[in-house]
């Protein structure tokens, strides 16, 4: 039977689907809109099972708040010329709107939420039938505190959220820590917070980073004190690059070798384990400076931290949990 425009039109209204998937469904149904629709919808399943293998890759990262609840959804998809489809963005955002009312806070909690008398999930497999790309969920995380804040990064694949202690938050305050997580990347608070596991990590790559430097110095003294230059030793394939250059002569070459294997052998057995200690100490405070929210310099006046910034705003003031999710690697 024809198919009118009409028709055609109000089930692409209805689905999203493309025109020509619109109007085969309704000539295979003979214009039955319901049983067209479901047409689309198997076509969205098998669609969504074929690409299932496929690396999802891309996508759209949105944050937002409700009250004193604050959440970032991820929807997922192959490349980046879907992910910036008006389609798949208004889905992504329905998703994070949906999960903002419920609050929900698991990514199950989620996928199981109805929107528009469907599972998000349902509706996801929807898209998939209309871009012929695998898509799924991505990371899902939560904040829920006295006051909340959210900021999306103006290519929507990366946002972050946090939770303060005080309630009635000046909204631009917490916009401005949500853009120092967004850039800086904290791994905790404050280094209370950060994992047993991770500083001993810290400390143990400090120290040997430490050694190592201590015996590289014994090593260029006593090449110096035989008059030789410590830059042309600095590794074995540069030493064979000075011979062919003429810039060492084997002889010399093997001499290096030798001092700097004693020098470095007799330094290595006599290191002072106080001063190493001290120095991975030290390593380890800048670690906390650097990637711990409260003690890293804020962006916005590097000559503060952002712990400082906050008390100076409101007494007391401090952060009590921050979420950071990034599609494209840090």
């Amino acid at each position: 039977m024809a198919v009118s425009i009409e028709d055609i039109k109000k089930l692409r209204h209805m689905t999203g689907a493309g025109m020509m998937d619109c109007k085969n469904a309704l000539a295979e149904t003979e214009g039955d809109i319901q049983a067209a629709i479901e047409i689309i919808r198997k076509k969205g399943q098998a669609v969504a099972a074929k690409r299932e293998d496929r690396n999802a890759a891309e996508g759209c990262v949105f944050a937002g708040t409700n009250g004193n609840f604050a959440a970032i959804a991820t929807l997922k998809c192959e490349t980046d010329f879907v992910a910036k489809n008006e389609s798949f963005r208004a889905l992504a955002k329905k998703i994070l709107d949906a999960a903002l009312a419920a609050k929900v806070k698991s990514l199950d909690e989620l996928k199981g939420l109805e929107l528009e008398g469907r599972t998000i999930e349902a509706l996801i497999t929807d898209e998939i039938g209309k871009t012929g790309e695998k898509m799924e969920l991505g990371d899902f995380e939560w904040v829920e505190a006295a006051s909340v804040a959210a900021y999306n990064h103006f290519n929507d694949k990366l946002a972050a959220i946090c939770g303060f202690n005080v309630e009635g938050l000046d909204a631009q305050v917490g916009r401005e820590v949500c853009m120092q997580i967004a850039s800086m990347n904290p791994v905790a608070i404050s280094r209370n917070d950060v994992a047993q596991e991770t500083i001993d990590q810290e400390i143990n790559v400090a120290i040997e980073k430490t050694k190592q430097e201590q015996v590289v110095k014994a090593q260029e003294a006593a090449l110096r004190k035989a008059g030789l230059n410590p830059n042309h030793f600095d590794s074995e394939d540069h030493i064979e690059s000075n011979i062919s250059k003429g810039w060492i002569t084997a002889e010399e070459a093997e001499k290096g070798r030798q001092i700097m294997k004693e020098a470095g052998e007799a330094k290595a057995a006599n290191l002072p384990e106080a001063m190493i200690q001290n120095i991975a100490n030290g390593r380890l405070n800048k670690f906390f400076k650097e990637n711990c929210l409260m003690e890293q310099a804020y962006v916005q006046d590097a000559k503060i931290t952002v712990g400082q910034f906050l008390d100076q705003t409101v007494k007391g003031l401090v952060v009590v949990d921050f979420k950071r999710v990034n599609l494209n690697e840090d």
